[in-house]
């Protein structure tokens, strides 16, 4: 079997996650601000967020056996072509609109990345599965380095403003498609052994939702991801509440860390082992989120943001490779399925926390109940240390 990593069809597929993911990048930052402009709480906020990840997770079983039986780059061009069009309703200024729209870029959004997943299983050579998964995982974050600092530029633009933003969430992921057209005709076909069983009725697939093999890879990797958006998307409401200007630039720091970190860190972790990378990650999250909570100035906010993307982007590469050494070939697929509804999970649970705490209590103790949320990561990893190794 070839050891060649940077086939065609490994530049294809990360092109085609790379402007999928940048649309979600650009509109991280964007939806918080664009709800209270219209009045919304940081409630309604974190219900807005909530509403891509529930039907993420619900339709995600479904996605993975339908890329099982028919083709993971079908599935994949019609996740992209549904996160174009999706992102047209947020023009309507409407929370119940936006609500609604983030729910179909949820579905959007689950077949591309199951599909992403097991294409990537599929390709990537097994000795170098961590570094595979560090390349893709990086060129999937790799829009958080500008883009949430573009769409904040954008919103205060003189000729911007919020449905200029949309705009240009439309037009990313429609660049998105038109590489996933590409890696539709430039995939290897699947392997005649590996044979999918048939699919059951709907609600059976729904129901069966989780793969033994990867349950540990997707507790893992949802436990990491829980306290994202308190980074990714609250913490704009919180410089705004420290009257911290120029948060861009927090944006810009914190995922050029990330960027750069994921290949090198997926390397790493198939050296030192997984259980240890894990650790690294779990104590580097905790860290970041309890200098967030003591932050005072846009310095801080910068280190404390670096500090959690290194433990995140740690995560994401060691995470991805147990589940593409769990999987079998014949349920690739639907094992990755389950992998990837960690991710929606973890964002739609953690958007939810967030803006509960900050409600109920301040942005200080949302910080710390994270911090120890991340603690428990780090607990679970220490308990399955011996299944890790």
């Amino acid at each position: 079997m070839t050891t060649t990593l940077w086939t065609r069809t490994f530049l294809l597929l990360c092109t085609a996650q790379f402007f999928g993911s940048a649309q979600h990048a650009l509109l991280q930052p964007t939806f918080p601000l664009y709800i209270t402009s219209l009045g919304g709480t940081p409630f309604q906020v974190g219900l807005v967020l909530a509403c891509f990840a529930v039907t993420s997770v619900v339709f995600r079983p479904i996605i993975g056996g339908w890329a099982d039986q028919w083709s993971e780059p079908g599935v994949s061009l019609c996740g992209l072509t549904l996160l174009s069009l999706a992102v047209l309703l947020c023009l309507i200024p409407l929370a119940e609109a936006t609500m609604f729209a983030n729910a179909l870029r949820g579905i959007g959004w689950a077949a591309m990345s199951a599909a992403g997943y097991s294409m990537l299983a599929q390709s990537a050579p097994p000795e170098r599965r961590g570094e595979a998964s560090g390349y893709y995982s990086g060129v999937q974050a790799s829009g958080t380095i500008l883009l949430p600092a573009v769409a904040l530029w954008l919103i205060a633009a003189p000729f911007g403003g919020f449905r200029v933003v949309f705009a240009a969430a439309f037009g990313l992921a429609a660049t998105g498609t038109i590489a996933a057209v590409a890696l539709k005709r430039h995939m290897p076909p699947r392997d005649k052994n590996h044979r999918a069983a048939p699919m059951g009725p709907w609600w059976q697939e729904i129901l069966s939702v989780l793969d033994r093999e990867i349950i540990l890879a997707s507790v893992l990797s949802f436990m990491s991801h829980v306290t994202f958006p308190a980074v990714a998307s609250f913490l704009v409401l919180y410089a705004r509440e420290l009257q911290i200007d120029n948060i861009g630039w927090f944006y810009v720091v914190s995922g050029a860390t990330s960027i750069l970190a994921r290949p090198t860190l997926g390397k790493v972790s198939d050296k030192i082992g997984r259980g240890r990378a894990l650790l690294a990650c779990f104590i580097l999250e905790t860290i970041g989120l309890v200098l967030l909570a003591f932050a005072g100035n846009l310095f801080t906010l910068i280190i404390s943001g670096a500090l959690y993307m290194l433990g995140l982007a740690m995560s994401s590469s060691t995470t991805l490779a147990i589940a593409m050494e769990q999987a079998k070939p014949e349920r690739r697929g639907r094992a990755m399925a389950t992998f990837s509804i960690a991710l929606p999970l973890s964002n739609g649970v953690g958007a939810l926390i967030c803006g509960s705490l900050v409600q109920w209590f301040d942005f200080f103790a949302m910080y710390l109940i994270l911090a120890a949320l991340g603690a428990g990561g780090l607990a679970i990893v220490i308990a399955n240390r011996k299944r890790l190794k």
